[in-house]
This record gives C-alpha cells, structure tokens and sequence, in this order.
C-alpha cells in the first residue's frame, strides 16, 4: 500500500514523503490517525496544494514540544507505593501511575508519552524516565519509587 505521509513518522518517512507499508498498517493506524493519505493522483494535488499548511502545523508542533521539555527538564516527580519492608513493590509502577502522579503535582504528561527503558518499577528506588513529547523531542524525568506508610 502506498501513502503520502501528512506528518513525519519515527522510522518511516517525513512529511510530503511517498511510502510503501503494509495494508494493515496503513487501514489500521496511519490513515484512521489522519498521519497520511492513500497515493492516488488526486491526493497528490491535494497534499501539494496544503503543503504549506502542514508544514506550518507540524513546525507548531514541534516548538509546542521544545517548550514542554524545557519545562521538563530535570522535574522529579516522587510515587508512593506499597512495598515489603525489603522493598519490592507489591505491584509495579508503570506509565499510567506516573502520569496519574505527575498530574496530581501539576506536571502535564499523557501514558502514551511515557517510556521506561528498564520497564515497569518492581522495588524501591530512583529511575529514569523518557517523556515522548514529539517524534523528535523526548525530556527526560526522575521517577521516585518510595515505600507508603500503610
């Protein structure tokens, strides 16, 4: 299947570019995310005559990301959780908590942009979180996983 990418796409193609994906991914996630549109000559005239609309809103876009991530940078944001006293969580702490948390300190940060590269928190301890603002702009936060007073 062939698309016209309307955004760039991480390990796929930039904005305007003319890609080859397989159909699923295509019907699935790119055209229903209004991320692309489908090859055709007369998509082609219309992606040509909105260029400079696109370019403009993906340019927003990622200064709207900067932003964000100098806002970011070096926040600490500490989770309570239940843990043994040898401080394994009863439980873990995962992208969804984080961002229950972060919200509840007044830090604006969705699940989906969450990234944990060591996986979900199991024990007590400081972690490293990456925070997917933009296809280009990651910020990355402190996570503390404390022990909960129960």
């Amino acid at each position: 299947m062939e698309l016209i990418l309307l955004e760039k796409v991480k390990h796929l193609g930039d904005l305007g570019d003319t890609v080859k994906v397989r159909a699923g991914f295509g019907r699935n996630y790119l055209l229903p995310q209004g991320k692309a549109l489908t090859a055709t000559a007369d998509n082609r005239k219309t992606f040509d005559a909105r260029k400079a609309e696109l370019v403009k809103k993906a340019e927003d876009s990622l200064n709207a990301a900067k932003i964000r991530a100098e806002k970011l940078a070096g926040a600490v944001i500490k989770v309570h959780a239940l843990a043994s006293e040898e401080g394994r969580l009863y439980g873990s702490v995962g992208p969804a908590e984080i961002a229950r948390v972060a919200s509840e300190q007044g830090i604006d940060i969705k699940k989906s942009e969450v990234d944990l590269p060591q996986g979900a928190a199991h024990t007590i301890g400081t972690y490293v979180a990456e925070i997917r603002l933009h296809s280009e702009v990651t910020a990355e936060v402190t996570i503390v996983v404390e022990a909960e007073k129960a």
